[in-house]
């Protein structure tokens, strides 16, 4: 029983993760924006996702959350993980572009409160799920 509960967040879960490192990875992005030499990075977020749950892309699309294997890390495989692709070339060699970054970090906040709105409405669901068997 247990485990059917938690199944159903599983993907969730490591979606939220992996969005939290995002956000760490492109605050780094802005925070070396005037670094020399210094080239943004970035992960492909469904790449990570897809491999951080042990799936293949072939095989993601017909899975089932249940047949979802935990990950122990959260950060995204080295095969997500990519440079930033720069828009212009700076003078000291910095990769990083504001207008890339800020958006991106944007985005990616949305969607990381998306999640975690999903993830608390699945938990609160459960609860009142117990608190009405309970009750009644």
């Amino acid at each position: 029983m247990l485990n059917r509960l938690t199944d159903g967040l599983a993907f969730q879960t490591q979606a939220l993760a992996l969005r939290a490192e995002r956000q760490r990875m492109l605050a780094g992005n802005i925070a070396n924006a005037d670094t020399p030499n210094y080239q943004a990075r970035d992960f492909n977020f469904a790449q990570a996702l897809q491999g951080a749950m042990g799936e293949s892309p072939a095989t993601a699309a017909r899975s089932h959350a249940a047949h979802f294997a935990s990950s122990e890390s959260a950060g995204p495989s080295a095969q997500a993980r990519v440079w930033a692709l720069q828009s212009q070339t700076h003078v000291d060699s910095n990769g990083v572009d504001m207008d890339r970054e800020r958006a991106a970090f944007v985005d990616n906040s949305l969607k990381y409160e998306a999640t975690l709105r999903f993830v608390n409405g699945s938990v609160r669901t459960i609860l009142d799920a117990m608190k009405s068997h309970n009750a009644g």
